[in-house]
């Protein structure tokens, strides 16, 4: 059975950081496209972070270059989103979440195929 199992969501302070970690089963997950999407409260999905398989190739969206850090380690079939000087806006369910075989769509919120159950990250001010 394919399975995404996010963990190491919770509460943490303005300025605080977590570490999210995504457990991939039923596939290899180097093999594939990987992203890390969140949603907050009444707002639509948006991509965080993702790596292209074929080239390494990495994405941060703008609010969080320099904050977050999306990193595998293949032995352990686990993807991380490291976040630092989190922010309240921060604050949604996080959802890891694979494709394969993208091409120039290693990116897109729409084609990927595997989803995790989210993992929910609080922020406080």
């Amino acid at each position: 059975e394919v399975q995404l199992v996010e963990s190491g969501g919770g509460l943490v302070q303005a300025g605080g950081s977590l570490r999210l970690s995504c457990a991939a089963s039923g596939f290899t997950l180097e093999d594939y496209d990987i992203g890390w999407v969140r949603q907050a409260p009444g707002q639509q999905r948006e991509v965080v972070s993702c790596i292209s398989n074929s080239d390494g190739n990495l994405y941060y969206e703008d609010s969080v270059r320099g904050r977050f850090s999306i990193s595998t380690d293949n032995a352990k079939n686990t993807v991380y989103l490291q976040m630092n000087s989190l922010k309240p806006e921060d604050t949604a369910t996080y959802y890891c979440t694979s494709g394969i075989d993208l091409g120039s769509a290693w990116c897109t919120l729409t084609r990927y195929d595997h989803w995790g159950q989210g993992t929910q990250v609080t922020v406080s001010s």
